[in-house]
C-alpha cells in the first residue's frame, strides 16, 4: 500500500507544480476571468492526468506488479485514480459552466473579448480552429464518462454490464484527450507540463486503443477444457479442474487468473487453488457468490472450453520468516490450498499454522483440506463460526505464541483483514509482516 500512496501523491503533486510553474496564476492582477482560465487548466491536466494512468492500469500491465505488490494493488490505486478524475472533472465542469450561467443571469460581467492575435504556428492555429468542436466533444464525453465512472463504483451494478460499459470509457477517454490538447493553454506546451501531459495521454490513448481491440492480456491467454466439476454445495463452492491446450509460463502458489467461460460475460479474476506441475492442469474454487458465480455450476459442463489469463499477483508465501501464520476467511483459502500443494512436493521448512474462518462448513471439503495440511506439514485450525464464534488476533496469539517472530498471510473478507492487521499492529507486529490480497477489481 505504501508504493500505491507514494505514486497517488507524487503524481498529483508533479502535475500541480509544474501547472504552477507554467501558469501566470499567482504573477498576474487577481481578475475573475483570468483565474477561472487558470483552474479549467488546472482541473483539466489533473483529471487528464489521473484517466491516462488510470486507463493504463487497466491493460494490466505485468511489469509494474513487483513496484505495486501485485496487480490487486494496481487496480486499488486504479479505482483512487477513476475516483479522483471524477470529483475533478465536475469540478472543472463547474468552473466552465456556473460563471456562464451567472453572466446570463446578469449576476457578473464577463470583460470584452480582446481582439485574437493572429497565430503563426499551423499546429496551433490548427487547434485554435478546432476549440469549437473541441468544447461540444468534451462536453458530452463529460456527462457519459460521469455515469459510467458511477456506475463502475456501485458494486450491485452486474460485473458483466460493468464489463461491457467499462469499455466504452476508452472511447471516451480519445474524446476527452482530443478535448485537452486542442483546449490546454498554448503556452504551456513550451513548459514541462506540456510534454509531461503529452507523453500522459499519448500513453492513455495507446492504452484505450489496446481495451478497444480486445488486447488486454493477448499474450498472457491460453485456451483450456473443463475436465472436472466438482460442487460442494454446503459451501456452495464449485471446483473448475481445465487442463490448458495452450502454452502456459507457469504460476506460483496464490497467485490468481482472470478466466473467461462465456464471452459476454467477460474475464473473472479467480485465485488458482493448484500448484503448477508443468502438465498443464489448474484448478479453480469459485464461491458462489453473485448472479454469475451462483449459475456456475448448472451452466458450465466437462468439455466445455474456457480461456485463462495470467498468472497476476504477488500473494507469494515469501520472506525470511521461519514461522508463518495463515489465515483464510470463507473462499479466501483458494491460495492456501495451492500452496500445500506445493509443499507436498517441495517442503521449504516453515513451522506453518493455518486458521480457516468459515460459515458454511463442507464435511468433504474440510476433510480434504486437513489431508492436504497433513500431507504439507501444516497445522490446520478449523472455525466454524456459529459454533467457535470469531477469529479474533487473541485467539491467534494464544494458539500461536512465538506470533512476534511469524509473518502473517491472509486472504479473505476486507473487514476481517482490517481488524486483524489493526490488532496486530497494535500489538507490534510490522505492517511489512502483514501480508493480504486486495481482491477486488472494481
Amino acid at each position: 500500500m505504501k508504493n500505491i500512496k507514494l505514486t497517488y501523491v507524487a503524481l498529483f503533486t508533479m502535475l500541480a507544480l509544474l501547472w504552477l510553474a507554467a501558469d501566470t496564476v499567482l504573477s498576474d492582477p487577481y481578475q475573475f476571468f483570468a483565474l477561472r482560465a487558470s483552474m479549467m487548466n488546472l482541473t483539466g491536466i489533473v483529471a487528464m492526468g489521473a484517466m491516462s494512468a488510470g486507463i493504463m492500469l487497466a491493460i494490466r500491465p505485468v511489469a509494474i506488479e513487483s513496484f505495486f505488490g501485485g496487480l490487486d494493488k494496481a487496480y486499488r490505486l486504479h479505482k483512487w485514480l477513476g475516483i479522483t478524475a471524477l470529483v475533478v472533472s465536475i469540478i472543472h465542469w463547474g468552473w466552465a459552466q456556473i460563471p456562464r450561467w451567472l453572466v446570463g443571469w446578469g449576476w457578473l460581467t464577463k470583460p470584452a473579448r480582446k481582439p485574437a492575435v493572429e497565430e503563426t504556428v499551423a499546429i496551433f492555429r490548427f487547434f485554435r480552429n478546432q476549440r469549437g468542436l473541441a468544447e461540444q466533444i468534451g462536453e458530452w464525453a463529460f456527462y457519459l464518462a460521469v455515469v459510467l465512472i458511477a456506475l463502475a463504483l456501485i458494486k450491485r451494478f452486474p460485473y458483466r454490464h460493468f464489463f461491457r460499459t467499462h469499455r466504452l470509457l476508452a472511447i471516451l477517454y480519445l474524446c476527452l484527450a482530443f478535448h485537452s490538447v486542442v483546449l490546454m493553454k498554448f503556452g504551456y506546451w513550451s513548459e514541462p507540463i506540456g510534454p509531461l501531459m503529452g507523453v500522459l495521454m499519448t500513453g492513455g490513448s495507446l492504452a484505450a486503443c489496446v481495451s478497444l481491440l480486445r488486447k488486454v492480456g493477448y499474450r498472457r491467454r491460453a485456451v483450456g477444457v473443463i475436465d472436472e466439476l466438482v460442487h460442494h454445495t454446503d459451501n456452495r463452492v464449485l471446483k473448475v479442474a481445465l487442463t490448458l491446450k495452450d502454452r502456459w509460463s507457469g504460476h506460483d502458489a496464490g497467485q490468481f487468473a482472470f478466466v473467461t467461460f462465456n464471452r459476454d460475460e467477460g474475464p473473472h479474476p479467480f485465485t488458482i487453488s493448484s500448484a503448477w506441475r508443468g502438465d498443464g492442469k489448474m484448478f479453480f474454487l469459485i464461491k458462489g457468490l453473485g448472479d454469475y458465480t451462483d449459475t456456475l455450476p448448472t451452466a458450465l459442463k466437462v468439455g466445455d472450453m474456457a480461456v485463462v489469463e495470467g498468472p497476476y499477483g504477488r500473494f507469494s508465501f515469501g520472506g525470511d520468516a521461519k514461522r508463518q501464520i495463515w489465515v483464510a476467511g470463507g473462499i479466501g483459502i483458494t491460495p492456501f490450498v495451492a500452496r500445500m500443494q506445493a509443499l507436498t512436493k517441495a517442503p521449504d521448512g516453515k513451522d506453518i499454522d493455518l486458521f480457516y474462518s468459515t460459515s458454511a462448513p463442507d464435511a468433504e471439503f474440510i476433510g480434504k483440506l486437513r489431508r492436504r495440511a497433513n500431507e504439507a506439514g501444516v497445522r490446520l485450525h478449523v472455525l466454524v463460526a456459529d459454533v467457535d464464534g470469531r477469529l479474533t488476533v487473541e485467539r491467534i496469539c494464544a494458539v500461536v505464541p512465538e506470533w512476534k517472530s511469524a509473518d502473517l498471510w491472509f486472504c479473505g473478507p476486507a473487514g476481517f483483514g482490517q481488524a486483524l492487521r489493526e490488532g496486530f499492529v497494535k500489538r507490534g507486529m510490522s505492517p511489512d509482516d502483514f501480508h493480504q490480497e486486495l481482491f477486488e477489481m472494481r
